[in-house]
């Protein structure tokens, strides 16, 4: 999903509800930076696939543990701004290196089903995850949407008790 905020509703959604046991800053950042590899190919007009290596699992892993080496030298800079959202967390390499590889793979599984030039399992060209279905992009956006709108929920409840407890 190229230029797309679609994957930010997963991203939300499992990060709010994992908030304890995954980096919340990393894996938004997770579920949306392999699409930096499509953008690419747009901007540069290159001859590769639009979801090529990085967009596989391998390619993925590769991103995963770059990003939590990135994030580990800069996620204490975040904290304010997650303090100023209430979602203030302690973070560890551990959780930053699963919200990496979770985000990331949630990102790959989520295309896989709708783009037929993903090869998840690159080298093997095949992906399994393919959907046969006439409207697969559809399903998949609709299931982020819907992320998007849990994740909502879950937030302002989570604003209220925080507001709650401080009225005690």
């Amino acid at each position: 999903m190229p230029l797309t905020p679609f994957h930010l509703g997963p991203g939300l959604l499992i990060g709010l509800l994992l908030l304890s046991y995954i980096d919340f800053a990393t894996f938004l950042v997770a579920s949306v930076i392999v699409d930096v590899e499509p953008v690419m190919v747009l901007i540069f007009d290159l001859d590769y696939p639009l979801h090529g290596f990085f967009h596989s699992f391998l390619g993925g892993t590769i991103v995963a543990f770059l990003l939590a080496a990135v994030m580990s030298k800069v996620r204490e800079s975040l904290s304010p701004l997650l303090s100023f959202f209430k979602l203030e967390q302690k973070s560890t390499f551990k959780k930053i290196l699963l919200a990496s590889l979770t985000g990331i793979y949630i990102h790959i599984l989520l295309d896989s089903r709708m783009h037929r030039d993903i090869r998840p399992f690159y080298p093997l060209d095949f992906n399994p995850f393919l959907s046969s279905s006439s409207l697969p992009g559809l399903w998949v956006h609709m299931l982020c949407v819907w992320c998007f709108t849990g994740a909502a929920a879950i937030y302002v409840i989570r604003l209220f008790l925080t507001w709650r407890r401080a009225m005690k």
